[in-house]
């Protein structure tokens, strides 16, 4: 048997070590975590079920706005994080079940009842004023980013092979966080409508989206997000990616901008700060985002150089066009530019990326949906 080229060698490693085009296989009655995801979803349900069932028929019309106005809100998110799940990309149903983890286990399983408790400590130490301006920011950060960060741990413990880099963490944290996010803005609307004692349950609903929708942009999917990208960076589940420290305090700084995002009113004292302090935390929340996100994507990147190397050396690819499609946005706009047409550079970015999918997932052999992905960059960039 002929051995394969250095850059064949280099591709196939590519796909082993990303684990890129493997299936996503959720029922696995012999794997423990399959069985514990089961118990924190079904403790989750369960706790719901309670919550709302009580009066839950009486604050119909608020549930049924916040679920309607909040499920129209994850439309924007799941496209934005389908534009990021773009180098080795990862199944639907590993994200849905990262999604329903964060909703439903992560919110009424774990940080509903240990927030109640640890706010009744805060309240009992320190006083109704003390808790009133830092109990959230003193417990939520340790309670819901562990707790959704439990759902990244399970999944691995799931899809061994497809979770491995910290770019992984990022998009898989940031679906969790998402779920905990839009579950808790429904919770936020019915509790709303409660403490109005169901007058105009429909303006209340409106109102609550309006709020937590603005302030969701820099809310528990950004947390999660840099979280888990810290806590993959910890567990190094790829070797060149493991930073305990870089991890550790990548998982701190989630948990400080958590603290700050829940406590601003006890940080800015009441007084004229609290109008900006909520722009300027945004502004440095985001900032660490995008630094986390890209330093997160590196392995990713170089994975995908690596998987469609073979594909420049028989020409199907040019350099430019690897560059921007294992790149970053600067290298997308640099191809824009030497093509002079932004729809056909996307096209052909697009098409590279189709094709970089079916090599994996034939796992570097030659197939027809390999050639047909092929034939169609060609056809693109003629």
């Amino acid at each position: 048997m002929t051995a394969p080229s250095e850059g064949k060698a280099a591709q196939l490693a590519a796909i082993e070590q990303s684990g890129w085009g493997q299936p996503f296989r959720f029922v696995q009655p012999h794997n423990l975590a399959f069985w514990v995801y089961l118990l924190g979803i079904g403790g989750g349900t369960l706790s719901m079920v309670r919550y709302f069932g009580a009066d839950g028929g009486f604050y119909t019309p608020a549930l049924a706005g916040g679920v309607l106005l909040f499920g129209l809100y994850l439309v924007p998110w799941l496209l934005l994080l389908r534009h990021h799940n773009r180098y080795t990309a990862q199944p639907a149903g590993l994200l849905a079940a990262g999604f329903a983890w964060g909703g439903i286990a992560a919110a009424f399983w774990i940080a509903l009842p240990a927030n109640t408790a640890l706010l009744e400590i805060w309240t009992k130490l320190g006083g109704t004023a003390f808790a009133a301006d830092w109990a959230a920011g003193l417990t939520a950060p340790v309670n819901e980013e562990w707790g959704k960060a439990l759902g990244l741990v399970l999944l691995i413990g799931l899809a061994p092979r497809l979770v491995r880099s910290a770019y992984d963490g990022f998009i898989i944290g940031a679906f969790i966080g998402l779920g905990f996010q839009v579950f808790e803005d429904v919770l936020y609307v019915y509790n709303g409508a409660v403490q109005s004692f169901g007058v105009d349950q429909v303006g209340t609903s409106l109102q609550m989206f309006l709020i937590r929708g603005a302030a969701g942009i820099v809310s528990h999917a950004l947390f999660s997000a840099v979280f888990c990208t810290g806590l993959m960076w910890v567990l190094g589940r790829t070797r060149s990616e493991r930073n305990v420290v870089l991890g550790v305090s990548t998982m701190l700084t989630a948990m400080v901008f958590h603290f700050a995002w829940d406590d601003m009113t006890g940080i800015s004292g009441g007084g004229s700060l609290a109008a900006v302090l909520p722009f300027a935390i945004a502004a440095v929340e985001l900032t660490v985002l995008f630094a986390v996100l890209r330093r997160a994507a590196r392995q990713e990147r170089a994975w995908i150089r690596r998987l469609l190397g073979p594909e420049v050396e028989t020409s199907v690819l040019d350099p430019a066009l690897l560059d921007a499609v294992s790149g970053l946005r600067k290298d997308r706009k640099a191809y824009r530019k030497r093509l002079h047409s932004r729809r056909k550079a996307r096209h052909s970015i697009e098409g590279a990326g189709d094709l970089a999918r079916e090599i994996a997932r034939a796992g570097g052999q030659e197939t027809e949906r390999v050639e047909h992905a092929r034939s169609e960059l060609r056809r693109l960039r003629a």
